[in-house]
């Protein structure tokens, strides 16, 4: 009887995990509708303890604004910009210090509901004497103050930078939890937190990683601007300033990668830890980033090197450091590369041959056009593509016929590739999701999840994009499993081979331990250590491959 109450109080555990408190997905708020108005408010708005309301969403909102504000004192110093769009820059102004307006006065209405203040003999002054407050204040000061006093038009632009300052309330409070958890910590730890994922980044790290891409964002958007002559030649000097502050975030951030990656246990040691850094893709990317800019500094008077600035544009790919979409992508390629490398080679033969037969048809006819087999390369690639751009065509009846024929052909062929891909994708995924699921099974078999599982969990969902339901539904899956195979486990072999149902339960069970055993395993050690000591047959390691769905 221990066995079978142990078994549902596991059961009884795992069916009242809260799956979304698990993943670290905040619920709605519950507050109560009969509170006070300023209460209510104040739950709903500002609280930052309150799990589940809009304090987040309103932070990040006037984030937006503020920055918003930024970019309209930027470009109103464009008079190209500015004059043509006045009322439009006007109605933004109007709109941002009323939201400024409204987000102060709420701040000191609900002020007595603050826990900073509402202990205070006047809240409301104590707010309004707060830092924070002040800050709040300037921002907007300055349109009311030209309503009363003749301010110059140039003073009042300067003086709204102070709204920049409102981004204080968002720093602040992470910083100040950067803090706490380095304390005790050295200043390259506290560097490497920074910079890196880790459980001491905190809010910060999130701060630091946003302020990167939006910088990335503007120097791209910034390269491919200035490509445009009439905006290169208005905007000469905005492009330069803007590429050397970029240049200046991006080298401060790669010198740091740097020099604090020795922290990471993966890269151990002064000197080659850091080569070994600065050779990984994501460095690389970091370097390329930045190369352009110095080699055109420094080698300008050698060599013409204005083609390098071009290469600012792999700026763009430092946005894969956030995403693993990449990765998956290089990882599919990799496990399909015997099959793509088959297809690009009979895509390259067709290729040759259809160039060929275009040159024999049609070289008398177009000799401008069909000069030569390489020159007929062009036509090939866009006849088989389908793509048809129609400047090269065929006049003859049979370069026509053939052309018709290779078009057909073309559509198949050159659709391997990409069929390949979107198969592979969407294997990776099954692999991935199957691996996550072993890994459950294995997390819940003891019937309680340890902080390092939870952690686990929680990255995986991140990785594989997983919503509360989607994981919800693998652990009734997993549990479903585990109720299976705890029952065919409790019965011998020859009274599971009596009932068809159970013995292919039991066959499922084996090959989801079979497909375990591969993923547990480091990558190809099975079959090498089988090959060494001679235990398996080829027709046992091709059944090995086929349970994996690996390529016979």
């Amino acid at each position: 009887m221990e066995p079978a109450r142990s078994q549902r109080h596991q059961t009884q555990y795992i069916n009242n995990i809260d799956v979304a408190e698990l993943l670290g997905q905040e619920k709605k708020a519950e507050i109560p509708r009969d509170l006070p108005l300023r209460k209510w408010l104040y739950a709903w708005l500002l609280d930052p303890h309150m799990t589940g309301n809009k304090q987040k969403q309103v932070d990040k909102l006037l984030g937006i604004l503020i920055v918003a504000n930024l970019f309209s004192l930027i470009f109103e110093q464009v008079p190209a910009i500015f004059e043509p769009n006045k009322q439009l820059f006007h109605f933004f102004d109007i709109f941002s210090v009323a939201i400024f307006s409204i987000e102060y006065l709420l701040r000191f209405y609900l002020a007595p509901e603050d826990e900073e203040f509402k202990h205070k003999r006047n809240p409301r002054i104590g707010f309004a004497l707060s830092p924070f407050a002040i800050i709040d204040l300037l921002a907007i000061a300055p349109f009311y103050l030209q309503a009363f006093v003749p301010v110059d038009l140039r003073a009042l632009r300067v003086l709204r930078l102070l709204r920049i300052l409102k981004l204080v309330r968002i720093v602040v409070p992470a910083y100040q939890e950067f803090v706490r958890l380095n304390q005790g910590r050295s200043f390259r730890q506290k560097m490497h937190a920074l910079v890196f994922p880790s459980p001491y980044g905190g809010k910060l790290h999130e701060l630091f990683d946003t302020f990167i891409v939006i910088w990335v964002l503007l120097s791209v958007m910034s390269v491919v601007l200035e490509s445009v002559d009439t905006l290169s030649y208005m905007f000469n000097l905005h492009f330069i300033v803007l590429d050397a502050i970029a240049v200046a975030i991006f080298t401060i951030e790669y010198c740091v990668r740097i020099y604090c990656c020795i922290e990471d246990p993966k890269y151990q040691g002064a000197v080659m830890g850091r080569v070994n850094q600065a050779r990984t893709p994501a460095t690389l990317i970091d370097l390329l980033a930045i190369l352009p800019f110095y080699l055109e500094v420094f080698l300008h008077h050698i060599f013409d090197l204005r083609f390098l600035r071009i290469f600012r544009l792999a700026r763009l790919l430092k946005l894969t450091r956030n995403s693993d979409a990449t990765a998956v992508l290089f990882r599919v390629i990799a496990r399909e590369w015997p099959v793509m490398g088959a297809a690009s080679f009979i895509m390259g033969l067709l290729l040759i041959l259809t160039a060929s037969l275009g040159y024999l048809l049609e070289h008398e006819a177009q000799p401008e056009k069909f000069e030569n087999i390489p020159q007929s390369i062009y036509w090939a690639v866009i006849t088989l593509a389908s793509v048809g751009y129609g400047d090269i065509s065929p006049v003859t009846p049979w370069g026509r016929a053939i052309t018709a024929v290779l078009a057909l052909l073309g559509i198949g062929i050159f659709a391997i590739p990409a069929a390949l891909l979107a198969s592979a994708f969407s294997d990776e995924l099954i692999k991935a999701r199957e691996g996550l699921k072993a890994n459950l099974f294995h997390i819940l078999k003891d019937g309680k999840i340890e902080e390092a599982e939870v952690k686990f969990i929680r990255e995986e969902a991140k990785r594989l994009h997983l919503s509360a339901a989607e994981i919800n539904a693998l652990i009734d899956q997993v549990m479903k499993d585990k109720e299976i195979e705890d029952n065919l486990k409790a019965l011998p072999l020859h009274m599971i081979a009596q009932r068809p149902a159970h013995a292919i339960e039991y066959f499922k069970t084996c090959i989801s331990e079979i497909r375990q055993l591969d993923m547990l395993m480091e990558q190809g050690k099975f079959e090498e250590t089988a090959r060494e000591l001679d235990r398996l047959t080829e027709s046992e390691l091709k059944l090995w491959r086929q349970i994996q769905g690996k390529a016979s």
